[in-house]
């Protein structure tokens, strides 16, 4: 299924990107490169629909030819006939595990560096209007916008707290960071520190300073979870939420995630099987027509709720398994109606 499907998926993509990577005057071997990386982007984005009509394809062939009914009238139980389909499935669950914990994380970032730098014109893959972040236990830092190509940020603001109660404050409309002197300066500077009886008010046109985290690490990429593998992405959830990022259900939904499509390997199996295991007229086309509408209805499930988790309060767990719990319920019924 792969052999068959990928080619046409870059066939399909090359059509429709060959202008942009003209005008770009892209080098022959990065869209090389990109092409690698896409089969994996590619396959791991059509896993459970392959591996469905893989199922339904095989176990049609055996019911057509009239073996599952030899099968179970020499006295071999639907369970036992199950079992190699089990053994097959947790082969499959451990590559799938594998690839989606560090195989898709490694060539995530270059396939997404290229993507937005020529087929989306350079567009910002980074959140660069409205940051606010917690950067230790007592400070918080805001900029109205931020721009990764210059380094700098605007209409910055550092507050620093001691419990409760704010000890000063740093403000400036303007902050940028020196590659040289690994330093940032802040134009016009302004300080305000908050005594007992009064504030003391510290103005300065320009001033340089070391300041003790890096605005790019506070921006990370849009794709920056695809990116990491299982235990990064761990430390890298934990970090964002000390950070008070507002991404956090997109975060959690990757994660959760890395295990729910390996898990569906069981579900579509049994599923496949119960659909495909018994003649029906108009043969494996129907069992392929059948198994289209289910897979396909599996995958839009999937994207309805991982968008309405991301938009909202909703959860992250829920959004991810909700799928599985559907299914899983829909392969239970399914095989016990195979069964009898």
């Amino acid at each position: 299924m792969l052999i068959m499907f990928v080619p046409i998926g870059i066939i399909v993509n090359l059509s429709e990107k060959i202008d942009n990577l003209t005008e770009n005057k892209v080098p022959l071997d990065e869209i090389l490169y990109f092409y690698v990386n896409f089969v994996i982007h590619f396959a791991n984005l059509l896993f459970p629909i392959l591996l469905f009509l893989s199922v339904i394809w095989f176990t049609s062939k055996l019911a057509n030819n009239s073996e599952i009914i030899a099968f179970l009238s020499s006295g071999v139980s639907f369970t036992r006939f199950l079992r190699p389909y089990l053994v097959g499935a947790t082969v499959v669950f451990f590559i799938a595990l594998s690839f989606s914990m560090y195989i898709y994380p490694n060539s995530s970032e270059d396939y997404n560096t290229f993507y937005y730098k020529y087929l989306k014109n350079n567009k910002s893959v980074r959140d660069t209007k409205n940051i606010y972040r917690q950067i230790n236990n007592n400070e918080y830092i805001y900029a109205s916008s931020y721009s990764p190509k210059n380094q700098t940020a605007y209409n910055f603001t550092l507050e620093h707290f001691e419990g409760e109660r704010m000890m000063f404050k740093i403000s400036a409309k303007q902050i940028k960071f020196n590659k040289d002197s690994l330093n940032y300066t802040l134009k016009p500077y302004t300080k305000r520190i908050i005594t007992e009886t009064d504030d003391i008010l510290i103005k300065e046109g320009k001033f340089d300073t070391i300041l003790p985290f890096e605005l790019e690490e506070l921006t990370p990429t849009i794709f920056a979870a695809e990116t990491k593998n299982y235990f990064e992405l761990l430390e890298f959830i934990e970090e964002e939420k000390r950070r008070g990022s507002p991404y956090i259900n997109l975060y959690m939904i990757d994660l959760y995630k890395r295990w729910s499509v390996p898990v569906s390997t069981f579900i579509l199996t049994i599923i496949a099987v119960a659909v495909s295991s018994f003649k029906k007229r108009g043969g494996m086309g129907i069992n392929l027509a059948i198994g289209i509408v289910i897979a396909f209805t599996y995958v839009f499930l999937d994207k309805v709720f991982g968008t309405v988790a991301e938009k909202s309060d909703f959860s992250p767990f829920i959004a991810v398994w909700l799928s599985n719990f559907i299914f899983g319920a829909l392969a239970i019924f399914l095989l016990q109606k195979a069964k009898r």
